[in-house]
């Protein structure tokens, strides 16, 4: 259990998301400089990370958060933050951008499957959700 002033609590949430355009671009130092760029969020917004994988193409984020916000908010902090703080700091240096398509999954507390990440991310594969 956490705490803040005025609430016990033990709020965990699972955010997926995918790279717009659904390509495969999160590899090698571009999935080394995305995690560190979460981690960075995690730590100015007061988020725990739990468990974080970046795979080529998505990002899986398992979050502790204080009541006060709530899963939207997460997930628009970690996919608007990290795409614009990765653009400024690599895409002179490389040339290329990264940028996140619309839309996440957001489950809580549990354990997601890897059903439910694949089927995710076979829909945004298949279309604009």
């Amino acid at each position: 259990m956490k705490t803040t002033r005025h609430a016990t609590y033990n709020l965990n949430y699972h955010i997926v998301w995918v790279p717009k355009y659904r390509q495969s671009a999160l590899v090698n130092e571009v999935a080394s400089r995305v995690r560190s760029i979460l981690h960075e969020i995690a730590d100015d917004k007061g988020v725990e990370i739990l468990d974080l994988t970046v795979q080529p193409d998505h990002v899986h984020l398992f979050v502790s958060s204080p009541p006060k916000n709530e899963p939207a908010l997460l997930a628009n902090w970690f996919k608007g933050i990290s795409s614009r703080k990765y653009n400024h700091r690599y895409a002179d240096h490389d040339g290329e951008k990264i940028g996140w398509a619309r839309g996440y999954y957001a489950g809580t507390a549990g354990h997601v499957s890897s059903e439910t990440v694949e089927n995710y991310i076979q829909q945004h594969k298949e279309g604009d959700s």
